[in-house]
Formats: structure tokens, C-alpha cells, sequence
């Protein structure tokens, strides 16, 4: 009776993280980890029986979270959504594309909202004195930019993570100036913010595009 017992309160507790229960932990349909919801996507089925990625964990019905990850969303996509939902479902061809942009979005605002209070600096020279007085949490590159000048300031970033994922374009865009291919934040909850997000995204991308660069 008391292995019984035992298996039964384990049971209630996987339940629990499957679906959508208070706490910071979900367990991914494919892979079976359960790891903090940072780590991880969330989808819901649609009326129509579509799958809809839920990035901002706001959508109503019973969240299907998968590691986000290029890999775990493929299997996904083929199998584990029908039977994690228990039901016949739709999943969009364009799917991991859609994720990918949601989420790419999600960090772009949090840069723009970085910028708006005061958190965010622009520009080779002003990331390099933030640098220099420790004022940097998290540098942000242009993927299209000036490979030279990237090095420069990743040399000088020393532990920090470095994200380079956006181009010029859109890194411009988010920061409200023209031509930005180095920006920094400072630390805080909105760079904190940004550093999941941005490894969320890169793990739809190319993983290696956000990295922390070796003590020298």
C-alpha cells in the first residue's frame, strides 16, 4: 500500500507539470524534461484543431510546452502534438517559422522597452565606456555588422553574454535610431528578460548566434 501511495503522489505531481499548474517548471512532450518554462515553448490547440505557438503563455486551453529547440519542435510537429492533446490536430507547415518570428519579436520589445527606460546605449563608443565602467549586462551585435568591430568590443565583454541575432535593421528599429550594429543593456530584470528570450530564439535558429565569450 505504501509503494501504491508513492506512485500515485508521483503520478498527481507529473500531471501537474504536463499541464498548466502554478510553478516555473513544465515538462516538454517530446523530450519528457522538466525544466524551467524559460527553456521552453508553449503551444495550445487551436478551436479549429490548429497548433498555435503561445509565446507569451497568455492563450486559454491546456499548454503543450516543448523545448525549444529546432529538433524537439520537429518531433513535435510529427507526432508528440496529437498525443500530448489526445486529439487530431493541425500543425501548420510554417510552424517553426511563425515561433521563430513571435519570438524574435518578444526580444525586440523588450530592447525597445529596455531603451524607453533608460537601460540601453547605442553606438561603438558608448558601449565600449559602458564596458569599461561596468555598466554592461548584455551586448547586443548586428549579425550583418563589421566583424572587426564585434571582436573588439566581445574582447572587452569578457564573460558577459553576447547576442547577435538581429540585423542592423531591426536592431535600428527596436532602439529608435538609425544604423545601430553595437548596443548594450544594463543589468536588470530587462536584461535578464532578454538573455532567455534571445536563448529561446536561438535554439529555433542557430544556437551558436548567442554565446558567453571565455574569461581572458
Amino acid at each position: 500500500m505504501e509503494i501504491d501511495l508513492v506512485e500515485a503522489m508521483e503520478a498527481n505531481v507529473t500531471d501537474a507539470i504536463d499541464d498548466d499548474a502554478a510553478g516555473p517548471l513544465r515538462r516538454c512532450i517530446v523530450t519528457r524534461e522538466v525544466l524551467p518554462k524559460a527553456a521552453l515553448v508553449r503551444f495550445v490547440v487551436a478551436p479549429s484543431g490548429e497548433i498555435v505557438p503561445d509565446v507569451a503563455e497568455r492563450l486559454p486551453g491546456r499548454g503543450l510546452w516543448v523545448k525549444a529547440e529546432r529538433a524537439a519542435l520537429a518531433a513535435a510537429a510529427k507526432a508528440h502534438f496529437a498525443k500530448a492533446a489526445r486529439r487530431p490536430v493541425v500543425v501548420p507547415p510554417d510552424l517553426e517559422t511563425r515561433t521563430a518570428t513571435l519570438l524574435a519579436q518578444r526580444c525586440l520589445d523588450v530592447i525597445g522597452l529596455a531603451r524607453r527606460a533608460g537601460q540601453a546605449v547605442a553606438g561603438f563608443e558608448k558601449v565600449r565606456d559602458g564596458l569599461t565602467r561596468g555598466k554592461v549586462a548584455v551586448l547586443l551585435a548586428a549579425a550583418d555588422g563589421a566583424a572587426d568591430g564585434r571582436a573588439k568590443l566581445k574582447s572587452a565583454a569578457a564573460g558577459l553574454p553576447t547576442i547577435e541575432l538581429f540585423g542592423t535593421a531591426e536592431l535600428s528599429a527596436a532602439l529608435g535610431r538609425e544604423n545601430v550594429v553595437h548596443a548594450a543593456i544594463g543589468a536588470g530584470r530587462l536584461a535578464e528578460r532578454l538573455i532567455d528570450e534571445a536563448a529561446r530564439l536561438a535554439g529555433l535558429r542557430a544556437p551558436q548566434r548567442i554565446e558567453r565569450t571565455e574569461s581572458q
